[in-house]
């Protein structure tokens, strides 16, 4: 049976996208691999919405984020969890537990490696980490559109950690190109169970409009600036409105960071470099929005953030 298109991008609201009839089969699915893996343009793609923010620079998902795929044969309720790495500062570990804890309520798991590297230490621990969950895990060599890809050693390397993993849960895919995804789908429709729905079939997430603004936002900063920076960086909402008759939202969000000389760096000459995050941001977000979205953005120092544990704890979720 083949698999519906999924949904198209920037049709309109939500509730204005046409779905097929689900069938019977539902599942939660947790999106693991090392950072950079592409877990989240694998899901931006399997949902054919802009879900989960992007960016080369690793670690770039803080939370779990939900994308929602609805076909003939069921749904399916991506988790992308932050890339799963070896590190003892307090942020990675926070951000290494929101990985963990979702395989064990997770109906089937996906894991994403990327082809183009050779596994080390880190993709060691990844592995180990799935080991108990081999019965549930498919998994997806990333990347194979680019010319440094090697699948063989992917597989050799799932054959020494993952000894119990079936051959045929093993894909060859490129989230970017949007390549075997389909393949992928359907083996985990497979592994799902027969339950009803947990969303409406017009659904593609279940993330809060001030999550995802302030998201985007951070996608916007983190790729435009360089080094420790992007990783410094947290974005707050701390008003929204409707304005213009319900067809305007205001937004004023506030960019944190951890020290006054890296507030210079992200207002830029002549504040530069905000504004180009500011518009940058609302252009994004007129492509995910069918509204407008006026946003008032300001820069805010926030001492050694990341070494809090109670905002943190309220950050990654």
């Amino acid at each position: 049976m083949e698999i519906q298109d999924k949904i198209p991008p920037d049709t309109g609201t939500p509730a204005q996208i046409p779905r097929e009839k689900t069938g019977t089969k539902t599942a939660v699915v947790a999106i693991i691999g090392r950072p950079s893996a592409g877990k989240s343009t694998f899901l931006n793609t399997a949902s054919g919405e802009k879900i989960s923010i992007v960016s080369p620079v690793p670690q770039t998902t803080r939370n779990a984020v939900r994308g929602i795929v609805n076909t003939s044969l069921g749904q399916l309720v991506f988790v992308d969890t932050p890339g799963y790495h070896d590190s003892e500062k307090k942020l990675n570990l926070k951000l290494k537990g929101i990985a963990a804890e979702q395989l064990d309520s997770a109906d089937a798991v996906l894991y994403i490696i990327d082809s183009t590297r050779t596994p080390g230490t880190e993709e060691t621990l990844t592995a180990r980490l799935i080991a108990p969950y081999t019965a549930k895990t498919v998994v997806a060599a990333n990347k194979i559109d680019l010319p440094e890809s090697k699948t063989e050693a992917v597989r050799n390397f799932l054959s020494e950690e993952l000894p119990e993993l079936s051959r045929d849960k093993i894909f060859d895919i490129s989230a970017e190109q949007d390549t075997n995804i389909n393949e992928v789908l359907r083996a985990l429709y497979q592994l799902a169970p027969e339950a009803d729905p947990l969303y409406p079939e017009e659904f593609y997430t279940d993330q809060e409009v001030d999550f995802r603004i302030s998201e985007i936002i951070r996608e916007q900063a983190i790729n435009r600036l360089h080094d420790e920076l992007p990783h410094a960086i947290y974005v707050e909402i701390s008003d929204m409105e409707w304005r213009k008759n319900g067809k305007t939202l205001w937004v004023r969000a506030f960019l944190y960071v951890e020290r006054e000389s890296q507030k210079g760096m992200v207002i830029g000459k002549g504040a530069e470099m905000i504004k180009t995050i500011r518009v940058e941001s609302i252009k994004a977000l007129r492509k995910i929005f069918p509204y407008r979205i006026d946003l008032d953005l300001q820069v805010k120092v926030h001492k050694n953030w990341r070494q809090k544990d109670i905002l943190l704890d309220r950050l990654l979720k």
